[in-house]
């Protein structure tokens, strides 16, 4: 082991030694009692060092800077070889004197004197052992001074408290030499092969990571078993902040790591974007402030903008809610935000594209002039919702077109049928993976301005769920003095929607929210009658059906009593959704013809009408007559507008019940039960003898049962129906009525009084009892509606029974 190789591991470093140069061998057990029983001399020369302290057995490098040092060195090397090193209380004192350096240090052998490069002389000395300066003799032209040796306390080789120790220091020792990296790993071979336990000591304390001061502590000690108990309490200090400082530098590289793995992966992911042609995310970020610069947004917007977009510049484009964030402001962007079309206040042209777009609906064509005029004379939306409501196929929807069109502004629709999620009004939370702003925003952002046009299709339809309430939401979409501020849950700011011109469409008005209904201004639009069907099929239909089919006027001619024919016979609806499907069918089957080259009359007639469509499914209602006793034509309100209905009663022998069939609701049943008890109770002043009424069963029926009807427009047709039977007198021909009844016989009026009188007039009825309060809605209807229609006002029943039932008795009549 004694020709081992030895490296020094303080960081100092040989420099200037040839590859060929013999190294220092390891301090053997030998070589230690060899340097023991060696004797001092009297008197040494006497070398300060900075910030180094010399062990007895330790090899150091020290270079000479001072020219008391280097003069000394020389002088030495060419005698004796032996000098006496001490450490300077203050590394920083340029020539120390007797008070400045510890009187304790090291007599040590200067083993090689080497010339640096950059002429600096240096010297590799090696500790013997340890010496008190007793007395300085001269500082010029170095210090020399007599000494004497400071005695080591040595414990015996067989102590086992020492031998222990001497175990521990050995075991830390490899441990920090393994986990500090500045340590060559040769250290730790070098500590294996050291067989000497005081040169172990020395040798581990020249090398601790301790300031001079302390290093000077542990030399000064006389117990080597004291001086490595100290050290071990340093060694246990050092290795404790070597593993701190390594588990700290695990976490930072590891974080390092991953950071620099994850920009090197964004790096190759942004030059592969770039090689496809796509775009780098630093040019979608650059991109988005260019169009941002561009937006006539408001202060607060901006900042808003801007901070959200500072955000997704900090997040990493891996995740899932930066594209959550990259969705969300690119909404901002698109988002019309003070972008408004010019209104067009041509009210003249407003109403010739209302015209030409609509037939008939005079009154609402009129309130949306109106509405129109205000608008231009105040500028502002702060107006009533227009609501048109009225049965399917009038042309509710296609109102809100025309207004698009007249004003200049964008069309929007956005239907609510079965709409019940609040959300599709207010939009999701942008916390939520998939969250979408509400269909309102959504519409905007479609239009590209902010004043379009909007039409809110079937808001009658909304329907609450789990989700919430849409016609809630609605509240503050149309209350002009909330909207200004709309806020949607995705946008997370106000908008302003004050400018948006809303329409909204129903057919029942009945099924929106009494708040939602206070907010708009409701609009009947009823349905047409035959007059003008027949023009809108001519005008509208028929050339909207030839362009869809690819024929023009010129192979298919239809005339007006072809149309009517077509009206009367296959249609039976307020609208015009089923006449334009008669109207197809019709076109449909010229393109045939002439596609297969086949012969047709390009004039259509009556029996090319019946050919193509069939035999007329419709004429039921016009002949049906009031020969029997106990029938009477009522007339009724539906979704789909007008219409009428028949109700028939009978009379069996029993016991005087009352039955009722025709899947007939609530309120229906009970004016049936008030009829039968007013006239019970007033059979006298009908001529009634009063016995019937505990001999015969009397069942009241409504045909079509399988469709359901309710609702208080039957009470005086079913009175009517009842006197019929019981006098066994008929009702007058094409008499129809509508109204209900109180249990004193008192009329009431009925609403759908429009719808109702278009359904008579297309039954072929000529005479009508209404209520007397019903007056003022026939004077709100336009006079070509009330054509051939004689209207008899009542109040009460008895009114009611002297205009319907005629003096003639029904042949072969009862005998009761």
């Amino acid at each position: 082991m004694g020709n081992s190789k030895f490296s020094n591991f303080d960081n100092m470093s040989l420099q200037g030694i040839d590859e060929d140069s013999e190294l220092i061998p390891l301090l053997t057990a030998e070589d230690e009692e060899e340097m023991n029983n060696e004797s001092l001399p009297e008197t040494l020369p006497i070398l300060p060092l900075r910030n180094t302290v010399l062990f007895p057995g330790v090899v150091i490098p020290i270079t000479a800077g001072r020219d008391s040092s280097i003069a000394l060195i020389k002088e030495a090397n060419n005698g004796s070889k032996v000098i006496g090193v001490v450490s300077q209380k203050d590394g920083d004192t340029e020539e120390p004197g007797i008070d400045d350096i510890n009187t304790l240090g090291t007599v040590a052998r200067i083993l090689r004197v080497l010339q640096m490069p950059d002429g600096n002389t240096t010297v590799i000395i090696q500790g013997k052992k340890r010496f008190e300066v007793a007395e300085v003799l001269t500082e010029k032209p170095y210090m020399t001074a007599t000494i004497r040796e400071a005695k080591e306390d040595r414990p015996d080789a067989l102590n086992p408290e020492f031998n222990a120790i001497i175990e521990s220091v050995k075991e830390l020792a490899l441990k920090i030499i393994k986990d500090n990296p500045n340590i060559p790993s040769d250290a730790s071979f070098a500590i294996k092969n050291i067989q000497s336990n005081s040169f172990l000591i020395n040798f581990v304390s020249s090398n601790l990571s301790v300031d001079v001061k302390t290093k000077q502590e542990l030399l000064e000690i006389p117990s080597l078993q004291e001086r490595a108990l100290a050290m071990l309490k340093y060694m246990n200090v050092e290795l404790q902040k070597l593993e701190l400082k390594n588990d700290i530098q695990s976490k930072v590289r590891t974080d390092l790591d991953q950071q620099q793995r994850e920009y090197f992966l964004h790096q190759q992911m942004k030059t592969i974007q770039e090689e496809l042609g796509g775009v780098s995310y630093d040019e979608e970020l650059d991109e988005m402030r260019t169009k941002a610069k561009k937006k006539k947004w408001g202060k607060k917007v901006n900042d808003h903008f801007v901070k959200e977009l500072s955000k997704m510049q900090r997040m990493n484009p891996q995740v899932a809610e930066y594209s959550i964030q990259r969705n969300y402001l690119e909404l901002f962007i698109d988002l019309p935000w003070n972008e408004f079309s010019k209104d067009k206040f041509d009210l003249a042209r407003a109403q010739k594209i209302l015209d030409r777009d609509h037939y008939g609906l005079e009154d609402v064509k009129r309130r949306i002039i109106e509405y129109l005029a205000v608008l231009k004379l105040r500028n502002d939306m702060k107006s009533p919702i227009l609501c048109f409501y009225g049965p399917p196929g009038v042309g509710k929807t296609s109102l809100g077109k025309s207004i698009a069109e007249a004003l200049g502004r964008e069309y929007v629709r956005m239907s609510l049928g079965g709409l019940r999620d609040e959300a599709e009004i207010r939009g999701h939370r942008k916390t939520y993976i998939g969250a979408m702003p509400g269909r309102i925003i959504q519409s905007l952002k479609k239009a590209g301005k902010s004043n379009p046009v909007f039409i809110l299709d079937e808001i009658d339809k909304l329907s609450n769920s789990s989700q919430g309430d849409p016609s809630s939401a609605m509240l503050e979409v149309l209350d002009p003095e909330q909207n200004s501020e709309f806020h949607d849950n995705f946008l997370e700011m106000g908008y302003d929607l004050s400018k948006v011109m809303f329409v909204a469409t129903a057919n029942n008005i009945g099924n929106i929210q009494p708040a939602l209904r206070d907010r708009m201004e409701m609009i009947p639009v009823s349905g047409y009658t035959i007059e003008e069907k027949v023009e809108i099929a001519k005008r509208h239909l028929l050339p909207k059906q030839l362009k869809e089919h690819g024929l023009s006027n010129k192979h298919l001619k239809v005339a007006k009593p072809q149309l009517e024919k077509i009206v009367e016979g296959y249609t039976r609806e307020s609208g015009v959704r089923g006449l334009e499907k008669q109207v197809a069918k019709v076109v449909r089957n010229t393109a045939k013809n002439i596609a297969m080259e086949l012969e047709h009359n390009e004039k259509l007639t009556s029996e090319d009408v019946v050919t193509i469509l069939g035999p007329a499914r419709m004429e039921r209602d016009k002949y049906e007559n009031n020969d029997v006793a106990g029938v009477v034509t009522g007339l009724a309100w539906t979704t789909v507008g007008g219409d009428i209905l028949f109700i028939e009663s009978i009379l069996s022998k029993g016991k005087g019940t009352l039955s009722i069939t025709g899947n007939l609701g609530k309120v229906m049943k009970e004016s049936a039960t008030i009829a039968m008890e007013y006239i019970k109770s007033n059979a006298e002043l009908f001529g009634i003898n009063p016995e019937i009424f505990e001999k015969y069963n009397v069942h009241i029926h409504v045909p079509e049962g399988a469709t359901p009807k309710d609702g208080p427009s039957a009470g005086i047709t079913m009175l009517t129906s009842l006197v019929s039977l019981y006098t066994q007198k008929k009702v007058k021909k094409n008499i129809a009525m509508t109204g209900e009844i109180t249990l004193r016989g008192k009329v009431l009026p009925v609403g759908g009084i429009k719808e109702k009188i278009l359904a008579a007039k297309r039954a072929r009825i000529k005479e009508l009892i209404l209520c007397e309060e019903n007056r003022r809605d026939i004077l709100e209807i336009k006079e070509d509606y009330l054509k051939g229609l004689t209207f008899h006002y009542v109040s009460d029943m008895h009114e009611v029974v002297d205009l319907a039932i005629t003096n003639q008795s029904v042949k072969n009549a009862k005998k009761l």
